[in-house]
């Protein structure tokens, strides 16, 4: 059976949706081209007629979820005064629900060891995706020059994905509880950070 163009792209945005979210939760290697074609409710035969490799899958699985992660980020932005867009992005994403729910989350801190080690073709996919992220959030810093923004940006994201990474290295426990506080603190640079209950949700899809 022959299918049309929009069936064949449809098929095409689920696999990458479904394997975003698994490679997330299991990682760039912890789940094979089998069981990603099964989550996305296809036989593995039919994997090429999507994708020329398995490279290839991960790359737009992780480009789909940074793109959502920083969709996320610039609609709390839009709903949220200027002068506080940049600490509520950081407090939305130093959460415990973000930290307990790596499969929705963002791709970072979730694959970034894996991907540091992948061919230069997925590095470079990769590191475009980031300074996309560098340069939305360099856009919540109002009132100071675009580099100055810029390094603000990178400084508060390289924090961000950091405590993220040890709290969940950490557990679930008070000792990960206290690396979540400490990083939102240090990413926004003040003397003391409240407490940000569970309510957050950061879901990226």
């Amino acid at each position: 059976m022959r299918y049309s163009k929009e069936h064949k792209q449809e098929t095409h945005a689920r696999i990458v949706k479904k394997a975003s979210v698994r490679l997330r939760e299991k990682g760039a290697h912890g789940i094979g081209v089998a069981d990603l074609m099964k989550e996305a409710g296809l036989t593995h035969g039919g994997f090429y007629a999507h994708f020329d490799s398995r490279e290839a899958l991960v790359i737009e699985a992780f480009a789909y979820a940074m793109d959502r992660s920083t969709e996320r980020w610039r609609k709390v932005a839009e709903a949220t005064p200027p002068e506080k867009r940049f600490s509520t992005i950081v407090e939305n994403y130093l959460t415990t629900v973000h930290r307990d729910d790596p499969g929705h989350g963002c791709a970072v801190p979730a694959l970034g060891a894996e991907i540091a080690r992948e061919s230069l073709k997925t590095r470079k996919a990769f590191s475009v995706k980031l300074e996309q992220m560098v340069d939305m959030m360099a856009d919540q810093v109002p009132d100071v020059p675009r580099k100055a923004a810029r390094k603000q940006a990178i400084a508060a994201l390289t924090t961000m994905m950091g405590t993220l990474v040890l709290s969940r290295v950490a557990g679930n426990g008070e000792f990960s509880d206290e690396i979540l506080a400490s990083g939102r603190e240090a990413a926004l640079g003040r003397a003391a950070a409240k407490p940000v209950a569970k309510k957050v949700r950061a879901k990226a899809n």
